[in-house]
């Protein structure tokens, strides 16, 4: 099935006794054992491990990204902590200069204190990042298009060089999602998702999701991981999260014409210096992302002609798009993002990151014009 139809169907089935249509909310944390003292006839024992909605939503995830197994978490820096946490130190980690501040974070603060060297290099050159593997990198984190300077990752090139030294790779499939973007398809070993963008798509389900190449020894090891941390996804939002994706492809396509006419118009705008934005033919890394994308998504950012205070105050004066956190809802956000990113980010001071939603082009782009004006 093609990945619309994948979206409205994939993890679904009509209930054995009331024959209902929709997914229902299994708020149970317990289930009831055999008679012998072993689990019941569905497998299931403790929601920590295991639960209906859980496995509805894994199943989903794995068929739309081709994947052989998906674990879904209670936020994507769950997910994230989880996969980096199995790794074994001493080693190394290849991150993005560009990638979301908490991964960052993470990598510095605590994997570099349990001996894991991080080396943190330019993703937009291939060259200097397949230079930096070597026969110590456990993994390579792809961000692509990365939060917030979207930049592109050629996944292919990467894996190729990762899998000739045996290291992971692991892709942020977040901003593209699964119909836009196969990581696993071009020879990635893991995506990651926070499914509170996205695919829950209305702001209000908070998630995340790691889909494995191969359901191997590695991916047991991160479910084990999950169970004793506690780490996973509320029943209620699960399901939030799949009722989400059956309609993520619509919203995509709205998100993503969206966005590309609003980076049209700001690129020609005096008061704009820059749009990253993949689906722009200026865009260093358009050529790789026409070729690994199937559209060029819902976000895009842009440096400000004058600087922090100019940033600052287009922000300010926007009035359907919402001065917040987060992306990936139906509305549509802006956030100055280096004032709240930690220290250490590498986040231009005159970047403003911009998650376009599905209102009218007309509206968002008129909203851009009275703010510049």
């Amino acid at each position: 099935m093609k990945a619309q139809t994948l979206a409205v169907h994939a993890g679904a089935s009509i209930d054995a006794v009331s024959a209902a249509v929709a997914a229902s909310i299994t708020l149970s944390t317990t289930f009831e054992h055999a008679a012998d003292g072993t689990r019941g006839p569905a497998g299931l024992e403790y929601v920590r491990e295991d639960n209906p909605n859980q496995r509805q939503l894994e199943t989903a995830l794995t068929a739309l990204e081709g994947g052989a197994v998906a674990l879904v978490f209670s936020s994507g820096m769950a997910a994230t902590v989880n996969l980096l946490d199995t790794l074994d130190a001493p080693g190394e980690i290849v991150l993005p200069l560009d990638v979301y501040h908490g991964v960052r974070r993470y990598c510095r603060v605590v994997l570099a204190k349990r001996g894991f060297v991080i080396r943190e290099v330019d993703f937009a050159v291939t060259r200097d990042v397949v230079a930096t593997i070597n026969a110590l990198t456990q993994v390579v984190w792809c961000e692509t298009p990365s939060n917030p300077q979207l930049v592109v990752t050629d996944i292919a090139v990467i894996a190729e060089a990762a899998h000739r030294h045996g290291a992971l790779v692991a892709v942020d499939n977040t901003f593209a999602t699964p119909l836009l973007q196969n990581p696993l398809g071009l020879g990635a070993d893991v995506a990651m998702h926070s499914t509170t963008k996205y695919l829950a798509g209305h702001s209000d389900a908070l998630g995340g999701a790691l889909v494995f190449a191969r359901n191997d020894e590695f991916a047991e090891r991160v479910r084990q991981r999950r169970n004793l941390s506690g780490a996973i996804a509320a029943p209620f939002n699960t399901w939030l999260t799949l009722r989400g994706i059956r309609s993520l492809a619509p919203r995509m396509e709205f998100h993503c014409r969206n966005a590309a006419a609003l980076a049209a118009f700001l690129e020609n705008h005096p008061a704009i210096a820059k749009v990253n934005y993949p689906g722009l033919a200026s865009h260093a890394g358009h050529a790789i992302a026409a070729r690994q994308m199937r559209g060029f998504g819902g976000m895009l950012s842009v440096r400000c002609g004058g600087g922090r205070d100019a940033a600052l105050g287009i922000a300010s004066r926007l009035r359907l798009f919402t001065n917040a956190t987060s992306l990936g809802g139906v509305e549509s956000l802006v956030e100055h993002r280096r004032s709240v990113e930690s220290a250490g980010s590498t986040t231009p001071d005159d970047l403003l990151r911009v998650s376009v939603g599905i209102e009218h082009i007309d509206d968002l782009i008129g909203d851009w014009q009275q703010a510049l004006a």
